[in-house]
């Protein structure tokens, strides 16, 4: 039994498709057939090799919704739920070892020094060979988290769960009141942008403004209800915190979300906020260049920044009960489906921001 993968030889050149012959599962393995695997933006990073983690060569794909062949011994689900053949299953993207400093101590699994992600740093060359969702087929390994989702799943829907959903949800965590009543700027209308903005409404969000640049993404924020959109390329920074400001009653955004994978965000964002604010840094997730902070306006407004980092077993969980319980709101973000020959292509629509999701559901 073979399967088709789409596999990152070369940084900076197109994946290419090879064939894989499916080996023996490990113990509590779990050999899944690829339903939906979602294309994020941090691939496109991966590719042109930004990324430090990555080991080549490597199948891509760390958002993937399957339906399970076989396994190798038992398994249960988060909810201790065992899983048997053909259940619809969705995975967390990490694994963590549970045992170093960040795991044990400060209870911190998102920063676990040990933590392997599929279809980022798990190369082809190592046994079990298939993972990432770029693929056919994927070997979950023994200590992969699982959710069993029920038969009336949207997959394609479904994968935003697996990256953009659970970082978002994390970024909500370091909140230190409720959401209710409070207003939330995003920057980046992407697919973990309109999530955020999606649950901060759910959570009871007075006010939410979205600041991007792509026609698709404005129209597809207004789709979802988003109060306020900017588009960055027909305003300047000062009609955006003049607009922002009328909006909140002259005092500024009590959040703002950085959700464009660009640092230089950053610098603009701060002026949104009001007197004591937040601001969330969760976008960013490759090395980038420095950018000058004014620490004085930080310090005087007695701003709280967070940095966010990846997410953990709980965040998965709850952004998969959000999207199961929601998934009319996040159908619009699917703006393309493609088989996974027309991968490359897939990539381009991303790179040019002529997509809000794309998800590879024909193979």
């Amino acid at each position: 039994m073979k399967a088709k993968s789409a596999v990152l030889e070369e940084f900076g050149k197109p994946l290419l498709l090879k064939e894989f012959e499916i080996p023996a599962l490990p113990k509590n393995g779990i050999l899944v057939k690829i339903l939906a695997s979602g294309i994020c933006g941090s691939d496109l990073h991966i590719i042109s090799g930004k990324d430090p983690r990555v080991k080549l060569p490597m199948i891509l794909g760390h958002e993937g919704v399957g339906e399970v062949v076989e396994i190798n011994g038992e398994k249960r689900d988060l909810n201790g739920e065992i899983l048997k053949e053909k259940d619809l299953i969705i995975w967390n993207r990490g694994i963590v070892c549970g045992e170093c400093f960040y795991c044990k101590v400060l209870k911190e699994p998102s920063l676990c020094e040990n933590r392997k992600v599929y279809g980022i740093n798990r190369s082809c060359k190592d046994y079990p060979y298939l993972l990432g969702s770029y693929s056919e087929y994927i070997i979950l390994e023994e200590k992969t988290d699982i959710l069993k989702l029920s038969p009336n799943t949207d997959p394609s829907i479904m994968v935003i769960a697996g990256c953009s959903g659970s970082t978002a949800i994390h970024a909500f965590d370091y909140l230190k009141e409720s959401l209710l009543g409070k207003s939330v700027v995003v920057q980046g209308g992407g697919p973990l942008g309109i999530f955020a903005l999606a649950y901060a409404k759910y959570q009871g969000a007075e006010k939410t403004i979205l600041i991007t640049g792509s026609s698709e993404r404005i129209s597809t924020a207004k789709d979802i209800g988003v109060d306020l959109v900017l588009d960055r390329y027909n305003s300047t920074e000062e009609e955006r915190i003049k607009k922002i400001f009328n909006l909140t009653h002259g005092r500024g955004a009590d959040i703002v979300i950085e959700a464009t994978g660009a640092s230089i965000a950053v610098k603009e964002g701060i002026n949104f906020l009001r007197k004591g604010g937040t601001y969330l840094i969760v976008g960013v997730a490759t090395p980038q260049e420095d950018i000058p902070l004014n620490i004085y306006e930080i310090t005087s407004k007695n701003l709280y920044i967070q940095g966010v980092w990846v997410s953990d077993t709980k965040h998965f969980k709850q952004a998969v009960s959000f999207i199961e319980k929601n998934q009319k709101i996040f159908a619009p973000l699917i703006t393309h489906r493609i088989s996974l020959e027309e991968i490359n292509e897939g990539l381009r629509l991303v790179r040019e921001r002529k997509a809000v999701k794309v998800v590879i559901d024909k193979f």
